[in-house]
């Protein structure tokens, strides 16, 4: 297996670490609301859960990267570098936890923002070029997957349920970068 295809076991350590984190975090931490609730609070610097959290986003931030390596090997075009980018802006945000200070929260939401757009955008970058190699179905896929991404990461800025629309929008990123690690992993090239 050539050392690129090796790189797309990121794509599914990434994710699983990073959901993985999230679940047993949330479920381990008292009077915390996966609906309401962002997914950084379990990481802010005094919540009793934090190191979990926090290996969660390090896990993605340095397994997702080295699957945009292995995606530039697969797929032309920019998808690779907005994979890439997500997992950088994840390091972002597991080095700049919430509740340290104003600036440190602003630069936390610079950070998490970053990772919503790049993450929404490989899928959606992906689509072009998966339709001109003949995979029209998960160029449809992936076109619709990154809307549906986008727009439920969008949807964090309004209402109480900004945890529940997080989730939504980061599972299905976080889904078809699995998927598509593994059907690189099923690739012959």
């Amino acid at each position: 297996m050539k050392s690129g295809r090796r790189c797309a076991w990121g794509g599914v350590a990434g994710p699983a670490g990073f959901v993985g984190a999230w679940v047993v975090a949330g479920a381990l931490t008292e009077r915390y609301s996966p609906v309401n609730d962002a997914i950084s609070r379990l990481a802010a610097v005094h919540a009793p859960q934090r190191g979990i959290m926090t290996a969660g986003f390090v896990t993605f931030g340095v397994a997702v990267p080295l699957f945009g390596l292995a995606l530039r090997d697969h797929l032309p075009g920019p998808a690779w570098m907005s994979a890439v980018g997500t997992g950088l802006a994840t390091l972002g945000v597991a080095a700049l936890p919430l509740d340290v200070s104003p600036a440190v929260d602003a630069a936390h939401g610079v950070a998490a923002t970053a990772g919503y757009v790049t993450l929404a955008a490989v899928p959606l970058f992906a689509a072009r070029p998966l339709a001109r190699l003949g995979f029209r179905g998960a160029a449809a896929a992936s076109a619709a997957t990154g809307a549906a991404s986008a727009l439920c990461l969008a949807a964090t800025v309004i209402g109480s349920r900004h945890g529940l629309f997080q989730r939504a929008g980061l599972t299905l990123g976080d889904a078809w970068v699995a998927a598509t690690a593994v059907w690189i992993l099923r690739t012959k090239r």
